[in-house]
């Protein structure tokens, strides 16, 4: 039977293999002035780059916070067959991790109240490009950190919720870790506001 593991490193495998084809092809075919990342970035649109800031600031914020109710819900509803007074209790775990959702939500509501219509028939001014780049990187760096987040929370508070199921006392010191794990979530929505504190809304050329 193949592993998930080898599917996965065949996949990337092929991606690299094709990835190095193409730019050798292009370059021993006198043809590398067509590589030409540059240009490229400047042909999408600046709503394009914004909305996939936007998009992944939401949908891995989301990712994190469902694997970490995952990863925390399993081991508070194993934990509860032991000793069932101590799934009240651990419910802070999931609330910890439904906060990371909450912070990409609250991230992709300030940028998406930087984009508004350009009626300018010149197109986009630099100002606007700036605009677009910061709420991607913002949102990229959003969503990571909220992942990194959720992930964090859900394993301390699988750990958590074993370790209160084997003595109550344990509970309140692993829940200290698990509180500055989930400040990692804080950090990722600190860094989206300083990314974009200087990004003004579309304005057009």
């Amino acid at each position: 039977m193949i592993s998930l593991k080898t599917v996965k490193n065949a996949f990337l495998l092929s991606v690299l293999s094709f990835t190095t084809f193409s730019l050798l092809y292009l370059i021993l075919t006198g043809r590398g002035n067509l590589i030409d990342i540059g240009g490229f970035i400047l042909k999408v649109s600046p709503y394009s780059w914004a909305l996939y800031g936007i998009s992944f600031c939401v949908g891995v914020s989301g990712i994190g916070a469902a694997w970490g109710m995952f990863i925390t819900g399993t081991s508070i509803v194993g934990g509860a067959v032991r000793s069932p007074q101590m799934a009240t209790r651990n419910l802070i775990s999931v609330i910890f991790c439904e906060v990371v959702a909450i912070y990409g939500i609250i991230m992709a509501i300030v940028f998406s109240s930087k984009i508004s219509p350009v009626s300018s028939a010149k197109g986009y001014s630099n100002s606007d490009y700036y605009t677009a780049f910061s709420i991607f990187f913002g949102g990229l760096i959003v969503g990571l950190c909220n992942l990194v987040c959720g992930i964090a929370v859900g394993v301390t508070g699988s750990n958590a919720a074993l370790a209160d199921a084997h003595d109550q006392q344990l509970f309140v010191k692993v829940l200290i870790i698990e509180i500055f794990g989930s400040v990692l979530g804080l950090f990722g929505l600190i860094s989206g506001l300083l990314i974009t504190g200087k990004a003004v809304n579309f304005e057009g050329a």
